[in-house]
């Protein structure tokens, strides 16, 4: 198994930046790599329970992704599962994401935390679209 760990520092209060993350329609602005957009989605990680996205690329090509809302501590943390869909929509192997919020001197700090990955190639794979998607974020402030 592998994991990948992320941080970013904001210009926001520690509240600002946890609605960011939770708040459907603030996620669809920069969930997803950069070039992606989100026709299909259940995004809202305010409450515990199901969620899904579908992301489509210029070219057309669909990436499903779903999994549940395991835990919701405003405005410190939110945590989900995460599974990829295949072209006959079953999903594959599931990991865990943490997206943890905490107030800095000079705003805010998140720390995107994907454990229980495959490998290290999929570690990779999620490393450069976590990070397309959080400059995706950085944008917003």
């Amino acid at each position: 198994m592998a994991e990948l760990k992320l941080e970013r520092a904001f210009p926001t209060s520690q509240e600002n930046l946890f609605a960011w993350i939770s708040d459907g329609a603030k996620l669809l602005q920069w969930w997803g790599p950069e070039g992606m957009h989100v026709p299909e989605h259940d995004l809202d990680f305010s409450r515990l329970g199901p969620w899904h996205s579908v992301m489509v690329n210029a070219e057309g090509q669909r990436y499903k992704v779903s999994g549940q809302v395991t835990h919701v501590d405003p405005p410190n943390s939110v945590g989900f599962t995460w599974g990829w869909h295949d072209d006959q929509d079953q999903r594959g192997a599931e990991s865990h994401v943490t997206l943890t919020v905490s107030a800095t001197e000079s705003g805010a700090k998140l720390v995107l935390d994907h454990r229980e990955l495959a490998d290290a190639e999929v570690a990779t794979n999620h490393n450069q679209g976590w990070t397309s998607s959080l400059r995706k974020l950085e944008a917003q402030f």
